[in-house]
């Protein structure tokens, strides 16, 4: 019975040894995916494995900078663990991660900040320009009433500016000295030509004396019809009606019955408004993009709903010095005499459509003199890349470099993307590069290539210590990091229960710590 005992007993040796013999060679197999799922790169809990997985595999080929929160990206830790925040498992962000900016955000944040993205197309952009406009008059088409003799106005007939006139309608009636002895002159030539002819002599120089008589009145402003009626009347006219030359509006009337007017005088202005011009004021930086021929549509508040579709005229050859503007004209058919002069018209121009590269311009993220778009790699991964934009147009930007057709950008939630990537790891983007100058001074002067430790915020909560208990941190007296005064502790003016024996950075909101007093009031 002894023997049959010992036998069972040695199988139980024998098969535990091998059980350990097994998990040892398995240890020694899969040592790197223990380690690194034990390091919390592959974690999925909490809705994080969409965000973490395209971490852990870019880890086995990058060294871990820190491990931080899907949720709170203002969280850093060297080593893995859990969120303080949410308690979330920490996911790790390698070296090169942080040098090119990438973002992780797995779909259930994506959800949460309503991130979406869209393609990069290529396609034909039309440059729109939106200007404000004048109604004017056409200038081809105004015509003033001036006089080439000096006299009196007997009777006025058009005395009112804004009257419409046609051609030929009397405007007036003048009674001039020098148009009178004319007019004898006149009547005494074809007299004497006619007599001469009766009695046999010679025609030629009465003739002459006839002709040149009749040019002087044609000159001073008489026509050929009241010539004939002047001949055929046989008496001078102490007034003499001079009509109107043109068909349109007085738009200037500088006269009044029973005025002395002078030869060279202008007594009125017409102005025909069956076309009319629309002169715009177009910004010098956009002038370059408005052409002969483009296509303009005008609307009017005076007339809601209706536009006029027309192209651009001409391009005026200056700039206004103080707005800066330069004109452009437009000219519109005016039948219905709805546009009228001095009104204010708002003018879009439209340059001829030209391929471009383009994304909505709710992509772009404006930081200072830089114009980021955040790139999908897919896997819950943004990286923002700078670009070079040109025109606008119906919600789209030109991408002149940077982008190509077919990537993908975030479209919405972009904000919040870029205030992650400020927090997290694209802080380059944002931040000013140093001073060429300032960094040769530095080193030229023998100072310590260390850098200083960056002055606390003056601004303390309402409970801080007066200044004689907490005395002021600067660049040269701030203790530092491995030497802290052993009364002193930092802490977050918006997170006080944040203490640590170093300065830095809160871990919660990224505030930089200020230095209390230790055991002091919160």
């Amino acid at each position: 019975m002894s023997s049959q005992s010992s036998k069972e007993a040695l199988k139980r040796w024998l098969g535990t040894g091998l059980f350990v013999v097994a998990l040892v060679v398995a240890a020694v197999v899969f040592r790197e995916p223990l380690v690194t799922w034990f390091s919390g790169a592959s974690s999925g809990s909490h809705g994080g494995t969409s965000g973490a997985a395209p971490g852990a595999s870019h880890a086995h080929s990058a060294e871990i900078d820190h491990y931080t929160c899907p949720m709170h990206p203002s969280v850093k830790q060297a080593s893995p663990g859990k969120c303080p925040i949410c308690g979330m498992t920490l996911v790790p962000v390698t070296k090169d991660q942080l040098e090119d900016g990438i973002v992780m955000i797995d779909d259930a944040r994506r959800q949460l900040i309503g991130v979406r993205t869209g393609p990069v197309i290529e396609g034909p952009m039309q440059r729109s320009l939106r200007a404000v406009g004048r109604v004017t008059y056409d200038e081809s088409k105004l015509t003033d009433v001036t006089l080439k003799v000096g006299g009196f106005i007997t009777k006025l007939l058009v005395s009112r500016t804004g009257q419409r006139v046609q051609a030929g309608q009397t405007l007036f009636s003048l009674y001039s000295p020098d148009l009178f002895a004319a007019q004898q002159d006149f009547l005494l030539a074809s007299q004497g030509a006619s007599t001469s002819f009766g009695s046999g002599g010679t025609p030629g120089r009465v003739e002459m004396l006839g002709r040149a008589a009749r040019m002087r009145l044609r000159l001073l402003g008489l026509g050929d019809a009241e010539l004939d009626a002047l001949a055929k009347r046989g008496t001078p006219s102490e007034s003499i009606t001079f009509p109107s030359p043109a068909s349109g509006f007085v738009i200037e009337k500088d006269v009044v019955e029973g005025a002395s007017v002078q030869a060279g005088m202008r007594l009125f202005r017409i102005a025909a408004l069956d076309k009319v011009w629309v002169e715009a004021d177009v910004y010098e930086a956009d002038l370059p993009h408005v052409h002969v021929g483009d296509a303009a549509t005008v609307t009017l508040d005076y007339l809601p709903g209706q536009s006029y579709d027309a192209k651009v005229a001409y391009i005026y050859p200056f700039v206004d010095p103080t707005a800066r503007t330069g004109k452009v004209r437009i000219e519109l058919a005016n039948k219905g005499l709805e546009l009228r002069p001095g009104m204010y018209a708002n003018v879009s121009l439209a340059s001829n459509p030209v391929p471009r590269v383009q994304v909505p311009g709710s992509a772009v993220v404006y930081t200072g003199p830089r114009r980021l778009v955040f790139v999908d790699l897919g896997d819950g991964r943004f990286r923002p890349q700078e670009v070079h934009v040109g025109a606008t147009a119906d919600g789209m930007v030109e991408v002149l470099d940077g982008l190509k057709a077919g990537d993908r950008v975030a479209t919405s939630g972009v904000f919040l993307i870029a205030a992650e990537a400020r927090i997290s790891t694209a802080a380059k983007y944002w931040d000013k590069a140093p001073d060429p100058a300032a960094s040769a001074s530095a080193s030229t002067s023998g100072e310590s290539s260390a850098a200083p430790v960056p002055e606390p915020r003056r601004t303390a909560p309402p409970s801080s210590p007066s200044p004689a208990r907490a005395p002021r941190a600067s660049a040269t007296n701030a203790p530092s990091s491995k030497a802290a005064a052993p009364d002193i502790v930092w802490t977050c003016p918006m997170h006080p229960e944040v203490q640590l024996d170093k300065p830095g950075a809160c871990p919660k909101c990224g505030m930089t710590l200020v230095p209390k007093p230790r055991g002091g009031a919160q």
